[in-house]
């Protein structure tokens, strides 16, 4: 079970901001409810921010929501809601040609991980360079991170985290 509130713009810039008002009391209140009945959450989504943002380029819809105030569109928030409702994760890849998101489900050890991607990389497990995703953006690359020395080395044991981005060692 998923909740989800539909809001109006200048509602919505209210709901971010924080201020106590009628449709913050209502949001919380659906929010509690979804949280205490059903152990989930409830979106906030505004269907009139969302058919305005179908038209402009990705570098305007991030403005515009930065301009309300908002870190995430109300269907990428939908998106990664039913995501973790349906127990899914996603760790990421990243190298000199590609970055690449993967999915996998909750819960699943690096050699899980490993296997998405290729049987081999799961067969042949040696160890996973983790870091997460928002420390690596902060540091600006791989090599930097590496140098600051915030690439942990896990096991076969380690529980992939969401946001994870992995580097993984095998030998087949």
């Amino acid at each position: 079970t998923l909740f989800a509130c539909n809001v109006a713009e200048s509602d919505l810039a209210l709901l971010s901001g924080g201020e106590e008002n009628p449709v913050t009391h209502h949001v919380k209140a659906v929010q509690e409810y979804a949280k205490n009945h059903f152990a989930t959450e409830a979106v906030v989504i505004s269907a009139q921010i969302e058919s305005e943002l179908v038209d402009l380029s990705e570098v305007e819809a991030a403005e515009y929501l930065r301009d309300l105030g908002v870190n995430e569109s109300g269907v990428g928030a939908l998106i990664r809601a039913v995501y973790h409702l349906l127990g899914l994760r996603t760790y990421s890849t990243t190298g000199e040609k590609e970055s690449r998101a993967w999915t996998i489900h909750a819960g699943d050890k690096a050699p899980q991980a490993a296997g998405v991607i290729h049987s081999d990389f799961e067969r042949g497990f040696i160890a996973a360079e983790v870091i997460q995703y928002e420390e690596l953006v902060s540091l600006g690359s791989s090599a930097k991170a590496r140098e600051a020395g915030k690439l942990r080395i896990e096991g076969k044991d380690y529980v992939v985290k969401d946001g994870d981005v992995i580097e993984f060692r095998f030998n087949v």
